[in-house]
């Protein structure tokens, strides 16, 4: 199960690459486009809003001028900013969120190969005791942290999926848990 996870991993963080190219491919390619936007923009958010909460487990994430949503988690009673990715099968952490939550990056098995937007990566399980945004609280949750390659922390299905309900709207995205 867990290697279905971490191939599905790979397929979104390939999707992310492409669609980072395509993002700057139709920037720098667009007739009436006045300048071009450089690669780094498809991943760096403008000042996202905190996730507003609205009653009991409920979270509101609004959507980012990029386009993305940007989520201000707590991850183990700790704040980590994830890119919200419904296409990526398993929570992924970059080494350095992860050495923010109390782990040691050292001690980890990177027993799995994930391809990211740089290239390919080792990853390694951990298990997170409580991912929250606003209310949407989520126990016990899968994830894996990669060495390397990946520029955010992904907030993917081993989160989503756990949830009762999550609607994506023009404006924002509906967490329930």
């Amino acid at each position: 199960m867990v290697r279905f996870m971490v191939i599905g991993l790979a397929g979104v963080l390939l999707a992310v690459a492409a669609a980072m190219g395509l993002n700057v491919f139709s920037a720098e390619h667009a007739a009436d486009a006045a300048t071009p936007q450089p690669a780094a923009m498809a991943l760096t958010p403008a000042a996202p809003a905190p996730a507003p909460t609205l009653g009991y487990g409920e979270a509101s994430i609004a959507k980012s001028p990029d386009g993305h949503f940007w989520a201000d988690a707590t991850v183990n009673g700790r704040p980590v900013h994830f890119l919200v990715d419904t296409g990526a099968t398993a929570v992924a952490l970059t080494a350095a969120d992860a050495r923010s939550l109390g782990i040691d990056t050292t001690t980890l098995t990177y027993n799995y190969t994930v391809q990211t937007a740089n290239g390919t990566a080792r990853a390694a399980p951990v298990k997170l005791s409580m991912i929250s945004v606003g209310r949407a609280e989520v126990p016990d949750v899968q994830a894996f942290v990669i060495d390397g390659g990946l520029e955010t922390s992904l907030l993917g299905m081993t989160y989503l999926g756990r949830l009762s309900k999550f609607e994506a709207t023009q404006d924002a995205l509906v967490l329930k848990s």
